[in-house]
């Protein structure tokens, strides 16, 4: 068979062409993204109380709905949140196989078992339940530098002209806009006005509904025989101010009427005033865009830019955009990187192979077999539905080094052959091929059976564990298929026979480094077998270091720290700012414009957006704020003290400036989808339902026990009953005798201070509403009620005062529950030099310590972590055992394979004390790179045992069998380690973007093969002539008879 391969060179490089082609047309459909999308389908459903506090909104609306919702088929779990603007919210996040639109089906029927529980408020302003991408694509924002436009204007232009056509993308799930100003009709009602007339809201609202109507009056003249049929036809719902203003309220007789603008002023404004926004120091609104799962992220970003772009050109005057956060920014310029770290690896690797083989012609054959080997794989990318993402990247550039390995194993058992007298390359090859054939289809099931169990992790960790394993899988078996036709089929073409010219006169410079190089390495290689025998006489040095290795493998794995994927400079940093309970949005605003005039001239910040009214980590309040703080592009902070790190140092000193807030600064989560910061996320259950204060008094000693560790840098929760409340006390029994209804004093209450959506009306083609409710003066406070009336059931006009009295009070701006318990959420981040690894054990030591009353339970990127955590050791003990059932059927032994097993903790060392000594942390790359040295150490040792298994059966005694071995395998084994670690070095040196990840990975993977080869090349003899010896013992029979000399 692979004699036809070396016979027909056209057959071979044809093969290799076919896959060459259909990996570069893969490349071109492939979608790019960060990261594969592993984020769990989560379903939201948004429901609206107008005038509602946060404890009515929990028990009249989340309560009923999520008591329907829980256990819907794939759920994983549940929160939601109740805010006194009246919102609810609650997000279901289910199992990473679940189909999003299946979920959200199943989650619209739960919630439609729920209608008729719910009051008829919430069910008028409907009940919204749609998939949710938790985390932005991108943030734009559009800012006005111009007097005439204000942020109404700004949300209702976006509404119109630009938000329709980013829906209309392809691959975007929603684009939400961050404040509520689209336009409303606004009735202000005047109390005292009414009053005189005898006139309560629900008597508006009544009039309302009666005229503002479409009408379906039919035509006349049908069937008649008529020559013409003639449509009747109603002006509608009013469109104007004028319109809504001549309203009849009543007839007060004598032809005289009361009309709406009598007891009203009506103007066009917005809907809700809630929360604003600044860019750069101007007026401003914000929205988020978000994609449907599965999309391709970089070619939506690309034409969201393209839509952006011919929206410009026709904006108004003093209108313009910014982009504060941008995915595709980071994405591209990482992916660039590591484009060109792939092209350095392949340089170096070269370098390597043309120092070890000294012919061009020879280092073209690994030239040639990595390309094919590397592009090719992306075809079968394409066929398992994967995308081009870091994850599969990376593991290219790790295959360029293990791919190398078989090309250099072909070529140098050829030149091996022609040294030893074979004349020509073509009869060398069929010679050479038929030793390491074995071997080479033995190394390949070793290096893809490591990475077999990789995709066995369930959930979002295996997701990435997944694409990384089966790339590296199909890279290596591509590169076996090019080990066993392409190389053989170019060794026979290219090499030429060997001259024996071994003097150093007239010879260039290269020819002398040469021969200088040569003589080295053969110095060395005689070295390297008098350490072996000194190794063999003293057996005891092998056993040391192998305890020496255990004991370091233990102690830096203890005291590494750990984590989920580094955290990156991403260009951007979040702030999340928090007043005091009660702050009015004057006063956070002023906050945020104190923050903004300090920090818009940091060197390396581009600029800052606010949004009030709204946080990243804890729903609406007018006491919130969020804002965002551009950096500079990568390229333009390569110095440390510009990167993203150093400048939150910066910004935290200057919070610290501004004593009326609390601010906080962090960078988003590493994966998109998580949540909105990176750091930790623990939530804190209260399984008993207490109050509300008890809960308030746990959380902050919580959140202060985690903080008193010098691991966490902050952990804060917004959770607070300190809000300054008023609450009602209604006097039923004078409320019967009076004959006033119950409901008509809060209907009265809510019509004049909540509000009511009492009617809708289109215009500029989209639909509004209209609104009810007093003047902002005439409900300021506590003394505004008495002008406020509601209306006998004798028709008098009575002060609401006398059925009503108010109390001051404290409560909560929010509530949150999580999985159906009322809950707190705590986010928060580690000081440098921690990792979440940390806080995840810090948590576990507070939680020990709570009532029992109350537990803790773990959300977003934090809960993947700690679910992973126990998988990883199973995984790599799985790889372990595959290794060495393989060996263990290839050797007919199930000692043997020892000798190879027992060579790899020397690598597990390597890595773990690199990345301990180097400040990196134990993440899934460095993880990834571990199960990656277990088959690249094996493959070291099985060259050896191979070998020295050969001349055991040929009748040397088994110690020359093993140094004979060892010493004719040294340098393929030398070449191929220091390749692999060289074509790392650019990952282990990379500097700026993706920095994080690239040194996770190349750091652990470069250490661990530098040491595992060093002490691997002599512990491995000295292991095979023990197991070897043992084997032969237990099985009574030496394996041929061995020929004394």
């Amino acid at each position: 068979m692979l004699k036809t391969f070396i016979e027909r060179p056209v057959l071979s490089t044809v093969i290799s062409i076919i896959i060459v082609i259909l990996g570069v047309i893969s490349i071109t459909s492939l979608p790019i993204e960060e990261y594969p999308d592993i984020a769990p389908p989560t379903i939201k459903v948004t429901a609206n109380y107008t005038g509602a506090n946060a404890e009515t909104v929990l028990e009249s609306v989340i309560v009923p709905i999520e008591e329907q919702i829980n256990g819907v088929e794939g759920m994983t779990y549940i929160t939601s949140t109740a805010s006194n603007n009246g919102t609810a919210e609650i997000t279901v996040y289910f199992d990473q196989t679940m189909d999003a639109d299946i979920a959200a089906v199943n989650v619209q029927n739960r919630v439609a078992r729920a209608n008729p529980l719910l009051p008829s408020e919430v069910i008028q302003t409907g009940i919204v339940t749609q998939k949710q991408e938790t985390s932005a694509l991108m943030f734009i924002a559009m800012y006005s530098d111009s007097e005439d436009y204000d942020a109404t204007f700004i949300q209702n232009y976006l509404k119109i002209n630009v938000i329709p056509a980013m829906q209309r993308i392809k691959g975007v799930g929603d684009v939400s806009v961050f404040s509520q100003q689209d336009y409303a009709m606004r009735v202000w009602l005047k109390p005292e006005k009414l009053a005189a007339y005898n006139l309560i809201p629900s008597d508006i609202t009544a009039a309302l509904n009666e005229q503002n109507l479409e009408a379906a009056a039919g035509s006349l003249g049908e069937n008649n025989g008529e020559s013409f049929s003639y449509i009747l036809k109603y002006s509608g719902r009013f469109k104007e101010e004028g319109q809504y203003a001549d309203i009849v309220i009543k007839a007060l007789g004598n032809g005289e009427y009361l009309r709406l603008k009598d007891v009203a002023d009506i103007e066009l404004d917005a809907q809700s005033y809630s929360s604003n926004a600044t860019s750069l120091g101007h007026p401003a609104v914000f929205m988020g865009i978000f994609q449907t799962k599965g999309s391709n992220a970089a070619e939506i970003i690309e034409n969201i830019k393209t839509t952006l772009a011919d929206v410009e050109q026709g904006l108004p005057e003093g209108l313009n955009f910014f982009v504060p956060y941008d995915t595709s920014l980071f994405l591209n310029a990482s992916i660039d990187k590591v484009i060109s770290t792939l092209l350095e690896a392949f340089l170096l690797v070269f370098l390597v192979v043309f120092i070890f083989l000294q012919d061009f012609r020879s280092t073209l054959i690994p030239a040639i077999a990595v390309p094919v080997s590397i592009i090719g794989t992306f075809f079968f990318l394409n066929v398992f539905g994967y995308s081009i993402n870091l994850l599969t990247l990376f593991a290219l550039v790790l295959a360029i080094g293990i791919v190398v390995d078989d090309a250099i194993v072909v070529v140098e058992a050829v030149h091996a052959k022609m040294d030893e007298g074979e004349k020509k390359p073509k009869s060398a090859t069929l010679k050479a091929m038929s030793e390491i054939s074995g071997a080479i289809i033995s190394i390949t099931l070793v290096m893809s059976a490591v990475f077999i169990p990789v995709t066995f992790v369930t959930g979002p960790t295996g997701v990435f564990y997944e694409q990384f394993g089966v790339t590296l899988i199909i890279a290596i078996l591509i590169s076996a298929v090019n080990a066993l036709t392409l190389s053989p089929a170019l060794c026979a073409l290219l090499l030429k026979e060997h001259k024996d010219d071994e003097e150093l006169k007239g010879k260039n410079a290269l020819q002398k480094f040469y021969t200088l190089f040569n003589r080295g390495f053969d110095a060395t290689v005689n070295k390297y077998v008098k350490s072996l025998q000194f190794l063999y006489k003293n057996k005891f040095v092998s056993v040391m270091l192998l305890i020496i290795a255990g004991v370091g493998i233990y102690w830096a794995a203890t005291t590494t720290p750990t984590g989920f994927v580094p955290n990156e400079d991403r260009g951007i940093i979040f702030a999340n700012i928090e007043l005091p309970a009660g702050a009015s949005l004057d006063r956070t605003e002023a906050v945020t414009k104190e923050l903004y005039a300090k920090i818009k001239d940091l060197d390396g910040v581009i600029g800052a957006s606010f949004v009030k009214g709204r946080s990243l980590i804890s729903g609406a309040g007018s006491n919130f704020s969020i804002g965002f703080v551009k950096l500079d592009d990568w390229s333009e902070r390569e110095s440390e003290a510009l990167s993203a790190q150093a400048i939150t140092g910066k910004l935290f000193g200057i919070a610290a400036t501004i004593p009326e807030a609390k601010i906080i600064f962090f960078s988003p989560p590493s994966i998109r989808g998580f949540g909105n910061s990176a750091g930790f996320e623990v939530n804190l259950l209260d399984k008993f339902g207490g109050e509300f204060t008890d809960l308030d008094k746990a959380n902050k000693e919580f959140a202060a026990a985690l903080m008193s560790h010098p691991e966490i840098q902050y952990a804060q929760s917004a959770f607070n009953t300190n809000y300054p409340q008023y609450e009602m006390e209604v006097n039923v029994p004078l409320a019967k005798e009076k004959g006033v209804a119950i409901n008509s004093i809060f209907g009265t209450l809510q019509g004049y201070i909540g509000g009511i959506y009492a009617s809708d009306f289109s215009r500029f083609g989209k639909q509004y509403r209209v609104y009810i409710q007093s003047l902002p003066e005439d409900r300021a406070d506590e003394n505004d009620l008495n002008s406020m009336y509601v209306r006998t059931s004798s028709g008098e006009m009575t002060p609401i005062t006398q059925f009503v009295t108010l109390k001051r009070v404290y409560g909560p701006q929010s509530v949150t529950r999580f999985n159906l318990f009322n809950s707190t959420n705590i986010t928060g981040a580690t000081n440098p030099g921690f990792s979440t690894g940390d806080a995840i054990r810090v948590i576990e030591e507070e939680v020990a310590k709570l009532p029992s009353n109350y537990t803790v339970a773990y959300s977003g990127l934090t809960r993947e972590e700690v679910n992973a955590g126990n998988q990883t050791t199973f995984i790599f003990i799985l790889s372990i055992l595959f290794v060495y059932f393989l060996l263990s059927a290839q050797y007919e032994s199930y000692i043997l394979p020892f000798s190879v097993l027992l060579s790899l903790p020397f690598g597990v060392f390597g890595a773990y004390i690199s990345t301990k000594f180097l400040g990196l942390e134990n993440n899934i790359y460095f993880q990834i790179a571990l199960i990656m040295l277990v088959g690249l150490l094996a493959k070291n040792a099985i060259l050896i045992v191979e070998f020295a298994l050969q001349r055991r059966k040929q009748g040397e005694s088994i110690v020359d069998a093993a140094f004979h071995g060892a010493k004719a395998r040294l340098r393929p084994i030398l070449m191929t380690s220091f390749a692999f670690i060289l074509g790392l070095m650019p990952l282990v040196l990379a500097k700026g973007v993706g920095a994080e990840g690239n040194n996770s990975i190349g750091t652990g993977a470069a250490g661990g093969m530098l040491i595992g080869t060093i002490l691997g090349v002599f512990v491995i003899p000295i292991l095979f002539i023990f197991f070897q010896w043992l084997q032969e013992k237990v099985s009574r029979k030496p394996e041929v008879e061995t020929i004394e000399a």
